[in-house]
């Protein structure tokens, strides 16, 4: 794909527009977008009907009720074998993000229906927000902003650590993981990183490593993988406690990949020195099950964990970016009915 200058207001798109002039793609829009999805979706000729009013249950019918060749999603609805016999002229959904865990992808391949997703449009803000977590952390600065708050004044006890001489392990080396590393190349210190995909390639910004020797020689561990029934806890017991060294542990990735139990655990023996969580186990705070909520309540008052509401893709330029991303992948789906990697 086409690299997009993200502080251009009027980007240049494929053109799709066949010789008639005819329209070639309606596209439903469920999930609140940046305002700028119609003007840039008009330049390829994409015609959209905006329903984020739609309630999750409604979507279906909807669906069906005109004959859409693309839906765009966030995170509102599963996007399941179910949904798409309700639009039978599909041929892409694009959901606004980078993780696709709420789209059956395989249900998508037996229906034909090419699935688009945009984490090009936030790994920046991602890779930025990591290092802010990790600053924090080192540096006590949520801590010392509550204690100046109440007028208590310690400097010694917020003594912080430097990103400097760290070695640094990533677990997934994809946009986010490489976002991230980009950042930490100004700080003077090791990047290793691991990825069980066998296509993944180095750059000069990290080492590609066994996860056995990332486990030996990280201080820092930055969780960047996708949730999938694969992923899902494999951040686990067995796995911190193969750590040689004592970790700070930062997930700006999904809550589902990280064993939340593994994680209080190491907490309370030392193994974890600290956590910075933009992702949690179960967001929808008010479900907690009894195990959640205690597991939820020891870590809001952890003084070496750092909490967030799952922001760290979400900025005023990535809400517009995700759009240009999407729009081009579309765009070229459209004229060659696939998308190039």
């Amino acid at each position: 794909m086409t690299n997009l200058d993200s502080n251009s207001a009027d980007s240049v798109f494929p053109s799709t527009q066949n010789s008639g002039g005819v329209t070639r793609s309606l596209c439903l829009v469920v999930d609140e977008m940046h305002p700028s999805l119609q003007e840039m979706l008009q330049q390829i000729d994409v015609q959209m009907h905006y329903r984020p009013d739609l309630k999750a249950a409604e979507v279906s019918a909807a669906l069906a009720a005109q004959p859409y060749d693309g839906l765009m999603v966030r995170s509102k609805i599963r996007v399941t074998a179910e949904l798409l016999a309700h639009g039978p002229k599909l041929r892409y959904v694009a959901r606004a993000g980078a993780g696709v865990d709420n789209i059956d992808e395989a249900a998508l391949a037996a229906a034909g229906v090419m699935l688009l997703n945009a984490p090009e449009g936030n790994q920046d803000a991602v890779g930025e927000f990591a290092i802010g977590l990790l600053l924090s952390l080192f540096r006590n600065i949520v801590q010392a902003d509550s204690e100046v708050r109440q007028s208590v004044w310690r400097r010694e006890a917020n003594r912080g650590e430097e990103i400097g001489g760290k070695t640094i392990g990533l677990l997934g080396y994809g946009h986010m993981g490489r976002a991230f590393a980009r950042r930490l190349a100004a700080f003077d210190c090791t990047v290793l990183a691991y990825d069980h995909d066998p296509a993944c390639t180095a750059d000069h910004h990290a080492a590609l490593v066994s996860l056995a020797e990332l486990q030996q020689r990280a201080e820092v561990f930055s969780i960047h993988i996708p949730y999938s029934v694969d992923n899902h806890r494999f951040v686990n017991d067995e796995l911190l406690r193969g750590f040689r060294n004592p970790i700070w542990l930062l997930n700006t990735a999904r809550g589902e990949v990280l064993d939340h139990a593994a994680l209080v655990s190491g907490l309370q023996s030392g193994q974890i020195r600290g956590a910075g969580l933009d992702v949690l186990e179960n967001e929808k705070l008010t479900t907690l099950t009894a195990e959640q909520q205690a597991r939820f309540d020891f870590l809001t008052f952890a003084p070496n964990v750092i909490l967030s509401p799952h922001i760290g893709g979400w900025t005023h330029q990535s809400y517009r970016r995700i759009n240009e991303v999407l729009v081009w992948k579309i765009a070229e789906f459209l004229c060659t009915g696939s998308m190039q990697k």
